[in-house]
This record gives C-alpha cells, structure tokens and sequence, in this order.
C-alpha cells in the first residue's frame, strides 16, 4: 500500500494512492512501460519496494508522462506491485502447503489484486480470503487500534519494550530493552 500511495504522491495524485492508481489503470495499458519487479535476496518472502519506487521515480524524472501517457504508467505500475505480491505469495504457497491465504490491509481492496490473488489460489487449490471492502484498512491502523484497547483494558508494557525491526516473521519477541540476558 505504501508503494501505491508514494507513486501517487509522485504523479500528483494524492492521498490515499491505491484507489487513485487503481482509477487511473482502468484507462491504461499494463504493459504499455515497463518497469522492474523487485525481490530482496536476504529473506526470501520479504517485500522491498524501495529499488521500485526510486525506478518510478527515476522515469517520472527523466521522461515526466503527459496527461494521455499517465493512465498507462498507473496501469504499469499497478501490475508491476501486482505481480511481486502475487509471485512472491505463490512461492510462499508452494514451499509452506499452506491451505489458506488471507490478503489483507489497505492495499487488499485493489481489485487487480484481488483478482489475480484468486486466481493464483485456483491454481494452486488454495483458498484465498480477502475482507470486505469496508475493512481493507491500513495494517498501522489496525495495530494503534489493538493498542488503543489493551491500553483501554489496562495492559501496559510500560516504556521499557524494546523495539526490533528486524524481528523475522514468527520469531519470538525479545526482552524489553535494558534487560539482563
């Protein structure tokens, strides 16, 4: 989603990007510029958009598109953060068995996505959930929203949990900061 709403920021599209690059795309070729699909080598099914982004950028920079040419690179670009999602989620399926995928966050109410997350799950006898429209909301939203209540319930973690942004997915999460080993 982040990816959506930087290249819409860049094209002067506004704010959120992903409904704005999905409109525009409806009236472009996806094929019509071509972009890369980005992978980072150190994790296999982690996302990195920033070699994408600075590509995007780099093209609106050197070869700023006309009004007729903008449709098409929505479209281009909608089916290049398509086809990484996609691809890099079919991987993931083939090496786990898992049987059910859940997309979900803003970015799961683009309907391209939608569509070719379905049919990579047909595929593969995989079932593929998505949330109603009304609820694809920012995953960042969805956390302050678990935190708003377990503080409303009083939790509290006080100020010494320590952050680790570079904690692998399903890893246990570490003592807070400051903590004797």
């Amino acid at each position: 989603g982040e990816a959506f709403d930087k290249v819409a920021k860049l094209l002067g599209l506004g704010y959120p990007g992903g409904p704005a690059i999905q409109r525009l795309a409806e009236q472009g070729d996806p094929k019509a510029i071509r972009l890369p699909r980005a992978r980072i080598k150190r994790a296999r099914f982690d996302f990195s958009f920033s070699g994408f982004k600075t590509a995007v950028w780099q093209r609106v920079h050197d070869e700023p598109p006309s009004p007729a040419a903008l449709p098409h690179l929505a479209a281009s670009v909608q089916e290049a953060l398509v086809d990484m999602l996609v691809g890099t989620t079919v991987e993931a399926i083939a090496e786990t068995g898992v049987p059910r995928v859940v997309v979900c966050g803003g970015v799961s109410a683009n309907r391209r996505l939608r569509t070719r997350m379905a049919e990579a799950g047909a595929e593969l006898g995989v079932d593929v959930v998505f949330p109603r429209f009304q609820l694809c909301t920012d995953n960042a939203a969805m956390i302050a929203m678990a935190g708003w209540r377990r503080l409303e319930a009083g939790e509290d973690d006080g100020l010494a949990i320590g952050a680790e942004a570079d904690l692998p997915f399903g890893a246990p999460v570490g003592a807070p900061a400051g903590a004797p080993d």
